[in-house]
């Protein structure tokens, strides 16, 4: 039994992404067109958690400009151009498969965003994932009115957090 390994993510693994979104974020759903643009628009930033029984988690990650949360369940069109993030979309893993391979995904988005000259990481925690983010170097951001109108459809909780990639 191989143990479970990041690969891009293809076309071809959005049902299993998405069941695994619906199973995780059930009160957060997204259009499966949403997930696929984001992994048309950035491929290397997209990829999924595959095991001998299929695929157990994903992460898409794709750059933006800091503070401009992208709407949950809404297209980005583009990316931006003079993009000054690396913003984590999600990063979705099943219970049983957890321990330290998100460490693992942040790695390799870590990396893209250096080739690609970008020097910081954001995100939006949600579900009490905070302390999660908080060990990887994140720290959560004080939210102005603008932002917290953007965090409320994340729910309650929701915490907008950046890491700066020239300070580790």
């Amino acid at each position: 039994m191989s143990k479970p390994h990041w690969r891009p993510a293809r076309a071809s693994d959005l049902a299993a992404i998405g069941a695994i979104a619906a199973r995780i974020h059930p009160a957060l759903p997204e259009r499966a067109e949403v997930l696929a643009e984001k992994m048309r628009l950035c491929p290397d930033g997209c990829g999924v958690l595959d095991t001998d029984q299929g695929i157990v988690g994903y992460g898409l990650a794709h750059p933006w400009m800091q503070y401009r949360i992208p709407p949950l369940d809404g297209f980005l069109q583009e990316l931006p151009d003079g993009a000054d993030c690396l913003y984590v979309h999600d990063v979705a893993v099943l219970a049983e498969f957890r321990g330290g391979v998100v460490r693992a995904y942040v790695a390799d988005i870590e990396k893209l965003a250096r080739a690609s000259g970008i020097a910081t990481l954001a995100l939006v925690s949600v579900y009490g994932t905070r302390p999660l983010w908080e060990r990887m170097g994140f720290l959560a951001v004080t939210a102005d009115a603008e932002l917290r109108a953007k965090l409320a459809s994340y729910g309650d909780g929701a915490t907008y957090m950046l890491r700066d990639l020239a300070a580790t």
